[in-house]
């Protein structure tokens, strides 16, 4: 049977599908341990989480410190590495929430064994140890910069019918994520990499060897003028340089000739001057601003 015309069997049916431990079919609803993981969820800004957790993932991936890439769309990041960033999101999302590692799935949240699975395409390989379990299922496109997820009782009869991959991993049938799970938060976008806002033209003379790092580090800060900056991403210019951060905050001279203040959100005055612009700055996040005669400040 093709994957589009897999018919569902509906709650309250007998879940067969290819084992002998039959079990009636469940609606979140009527599943206790799916309410109890609802209401230890909702404690927490899980979308919030998410994001830091998936932008992690990225920047794992991309090893920007090291490889000088910010850009996961990029050609010259290989497809099986967008894939990784599914599997590194489980660990992320494991210290996000302070969950334990822990079997027989990937962690247990209010005493409920719970998988954590997240796609860059449009489903999930559910392996056969969480058949009939609890999934936090995630979808994450990258090209439009966004990501949701649902918690999702992944029965038997609501996975594709077949062996599956050579790991025995099976899909979700959409109608079924569609209609018996629970969304946990809907599309909610990804923060955005301030060097991808360059031009071709600027990104290749900010990455490039030379001229030294202060001056593409200058270069940088005066092209993404009230942008917030993360050190991921000064660590990312610098890539194999020696202190990138002290060779950033050495630029505000620099920038200082064109009239822009460089910000650090370290110092509880310089996120004041950032927060009076309507920029909330982290204490590990940078900003280029132009401020009015007598906020400039030296820092």
């Amino acid at each position: 049977m093709s994957r589009g015309r897999l018919i569902l069997q509906r709650p309250g049916e007998i879940c067969t599908n290819g084992d002998t431990s039959e079990h009636t079919l469940l609606a979140p609803s009527d599943d206790a341990e799916a309410q109890a993981v609802l209401d230890w969820l909702r404690a927490f800004d899980v979308a919030g989480l998410y994001t830091g957790a998936i932008a992690n993932a990225i920047d794992y991936v991309l090893d920007g410190a090291r490889t000088g890439r910010y850009d996961l769309m990029a050609p010259d990041v290989h497809p099986g590495e967008k894939a990784s960033v599914g599997a590194k999101l489980e660990y992320e999302v494991l210290r996000s929430f302070s969950l334990p590692k822990e079997p027989p799935l990937d962690t247990r949240i209010a005493k409920v064994p719970v998988d954590i699975k997240a796609t860059v395409g449009s489903n999930w390989a559910i392996p056969s140890e969480a058949h009939c379990q609890l999934c936090i299922c995630t979808q994450i496109q990258l090209g439009r910069g966004r990501h949701r997820s649902w918690l999702v009782r992944t029965h038997r009869s609501w996975l594709y019918r077949g062996k599956g991959n050579k790991d025995g991993k099976r899909g979700l049938a959409v109608d079924a994520r569609d209609q018996w799970s629970t969304p946990l938060y809907d599309w909610t976008p990804l923060p955005v990499n301030p060097l991808t806002l360059l031009t071709a033209e600027q990104s290749a003379r900010i990455m490039a060897k030379r001229p030294g790092q202060e001056q593409r580090f200058a270069m940088m800060f005066r092209h993404l003028e009230g942008h917030i900056i993360p050190r991921s991403v000064i660590s990312t210019v610098g890539a194999g340089k020696l202190d990138p951060l002290r060779r950033a905050r050495n630029v505000r001279r620099h920038l200082a000739k064109d009239g822009l203040t460089l910000l650090c959100g370290k110092w509880r005055d310089q996120q004041d001057l950032a927060a009076a612009h309507k920029i909330t700055l982290g204490p590990e996040d940078w900003v280029a601003l132009r401020l009015e005669e007598g906020q400039a400040h030296d820092g």
